[in-house]
C-alpha cells in the first residue's frame, strides 16, 4: 500500500484561524512532515474558492503551489486531485506540468478530471457544458498532453481541441509524466481511464469502488489495455485519536473551527466526515476502513487530514499506527 496526503490550502476551510503571512509556511510545514512521516506524495486540490459554500476566506491556485512546493521539497511527490480540465487548455497545462516537473527534479504526477463544481465555474466566467462535452474534452486533452510530453512538435485535431506543432521544452525530467484520470464517471471517464491512465480515482466506499474496478475493467477489455496495469487510488478524508472520546473531541473542534465562516459548522462536517466515505475512528477502527477497500484492488490511499495546518499529531498517529497495518 501506498500513501499521500493532502496539504492545506483553504478549499475546505482547513486555513482559518491562520495570519495570511503564515499561510505558504503552514502549507510547506505540512510538506516537509509529510516526508518525514513516510507519505509518498502530497496533493492539492483544483479550485478557486471554499466549500460548501464560497466564502472570503483563502483558497490558493494548485499549479502556483505546486510550483513553489517544487522548490521546496526534496523527495515527496507532488500531484493534484485533480486538475480540472475545463480551467486551462491541454497545451498551456502540458507546458506548465512539465515546467514543474523540471524544477521538481521528476516529481509531478498529473491528476486529471472533467470538472464538477458548476457554481465555480460559472462565477469565474468558464462555460460549464453538459457532461458528454466536459469529458470528450477531457478525452482529448490527456491526448494532447501525452503527446506534447514525448514528441519534438505535437499535432492534434479533434472536435474539441486542436495544436498544430505545438512544442514542449523542456520535457518533463521522468519522461512523460505520470496519468491520473480521477472520477467514476461510468461511460466515459473509466473508458478515458481505461485507454490513458496510469492511474486511477474513486469511491472510498467498498461497494462502489468494486462496483467502479468492474466498470474500468470491462473498458480495458473493450479497449485492449491491461486492466492490472492501472493503479487504483481512492480518497480518504482522516479524523483520528487514539480513543472514541479523543475523536469526537476533534469533531466538536472542527465543528467549532468551520463555525466561525459558516451559519452552521456542521455542513462542512456532514460534508467530509459522516457517511458510509468518511474514515473517523481510532488507529484500530481506520485500518478496518481502509483494509476493506484495500483488498478490493486498491493499492494508493490519498488522505487529508483537516487538523493539520495546525498539528501535525494526526499525520503522525495516521503513520506510525495505521501505515504500517496495511502497507
Amino acid at each position: 500500500m501506498r500513501f499521500g496526503t493532502f496539504v492545506p490550502q483553504g478549499w475546505r476551510l482547513d486555513l482559518v484561524g491562520i495570519a495570511p503571512e503564515d499561510h505558504w509556511s503552514t502549507m510547506l510545514g505540512v510538506a516537509h512532515a509529510a516526508e518525514r512521516f513516510g507519505f509518498e506524495s502530497v496533493w492539492v486540490f483544483d479550485h478557486f474558492h471554499t466549500v460548501p459554500e464560497a466564502t472570503q476566506e483563502p483558497t490558493y491556485e494548485a499549479w502556483s503551489v505546486m510550483a513553489a512546493l517544487a522548490a521546496a521539497t526534496d523527495a515527496v511527490r507532488l500531484g493534484q486531485m485533480c486538475t480540472c480540465n475545463g480551467y486551462r487548455s491541454p497545451a498551456y497545462l502540458a507546458k506548465v506540468a512539465a515546467s514543474i516537473d523540471q524544477i521538481s527534479g521528476g516529481r509531478v504526477e498529473m491528476g486529471i478530471g472533467g470538472g464538477w463544481y458548476e457554481a465555480e465555474y460559472l462565477a469565474y466566467g468558464y462555460p460549464f457544458p453538459r457532461p458528454s462535452v466536459r469529458l470528450g474534452e477531457l478525452d482529448e486533452a490527456v491526448q494532447i498532453m501525452q503527446k506534447m510530453w514525448t514528441e519534438p512538435e505535437a499535432s492534434f485535431s479533434g472536435k474539441h481541441y486542436t495544436i498544430d506543432g505545438a512544442i514542449c521544452q523542456p520535457k518533463p525530467a521522468q519522461g512523460s509524466i505520470p496519468m491520473w484520470v480521477a472520477g467514476g464517471g461510468e461511460q466515459l471517464t473509466l473508458r478515458t481511464a481505461a485507454k490513458y491512465a496510469d492511474y486511477t480515482n474513486f469511491s472510498s466506499v467498498p461497494e462502489t469502488f468494486k462496483h467502479k474496478s468492474d466498470v474500468l475493467a470491462k473498458h480495458c477489455a473493450d479497449v485492449g489495455t491491461d486492466f492490472d496495469a492501472i493503479v487504483r487510488s481512492a480518497n480518504f478524508g482522516v479524523v483520528i485519536a487514539e480513543t472514541e472520546s479523543g475523536v469526537e473531541a476533534q469533531m466538536d473542534m472542527l465543528g467549532e473551527k468551520y463555525g466561525r465562516v459558516l451559519d452552521d459548522g456542521r455542513k462542512a462536517i456532514e460534508r467530509y466526515f459522516v457517511g458510509p466515505h468518511a474514515c473517523v475512528g481510532t488507529p484500530e477502527q481506520i485500518v478496518e476502513k481502509i483494509a476493506a477497500v484495500a483488498e478490493l484492488g486498491m493499492t494508493y490511499a490519498i488522505t487529508y487530514f483537516p487538523d493539520m495546518a495546525y498539528t501535525q499529531d494526526s499525520m503522525e498517529l495516521f503513520a506510525t499506527q495505521v501505515m504500517p497495518h496495511i502497507a
